[in-house]
């Protein structure tokens, strides 16, 4: 009886440092984000330093998958007085999800990081203001509020 105990107790340790490890070694990949985590490739290109704020009219609204094997995502034309510019939002599952919709002819105030994607200028946006309303993407830091946490 004694030796079942033992073999019990072993097994069950054994079991809790595999799971353990296991969790370690995997990190935050953060699995069902679609590949927009902030720890991504992707992610990791906004930049807080590069952080401005523009105006104008929706040319257009397109999904896109920003690099492969991310799934879609969703992104404006923005016409402003200066330029015609791509402005990321994030993944469709979390943009279609929230109160705001944005859809073409709409007039926006985009704050967010100037990028250059695939050769071109972008902005990957933290927030969006449509009239009275804020559509909030990122925070300071350009951590994504569909991350669920927040880093400190």
């Amino acid at each position: 009886m004694k030796k079942i105990g033992t073999l019990i107790s072993v097994i069950s340790i054994f079991s809790l440092i595999i799971a353990t490890e296991s969790f370690a070694q995997r990190g935050m990949n953060w699995r069902g984000s679609g590949g927009w985590g902030p720890e991504g490739q992707y992610g990791r290109m906004y930049n807080p330093k590069t952080i401005e704020s523009i105006s104008g009219e929706v040319a257009s609204v397109e999904k896109i998958s920003p690099i492969k094997g991310m799934c879609y995502g969703v992104h404006l034309i923005l016409k402003t007085d200066k330029e015609t510019i791509s402005i990321h939002l994030g993944p469709g599952w979390y943009i279609e999800n929230q109160d705001i919709k944005i859809q073409p002819k709409d007039r926006i105030e985009v704050k967010g990081s100037r990028i250059t994607f695939q050769g071109s200028p972008a902005i990957i946006a933290a927030e969006v203001k449509k009239a009275d309303k804020i559509l909030r993407l990122r925070d300071e830091s350009g951590i994504p509020f569909w991350a669920g946490w927040r880093r400190r």
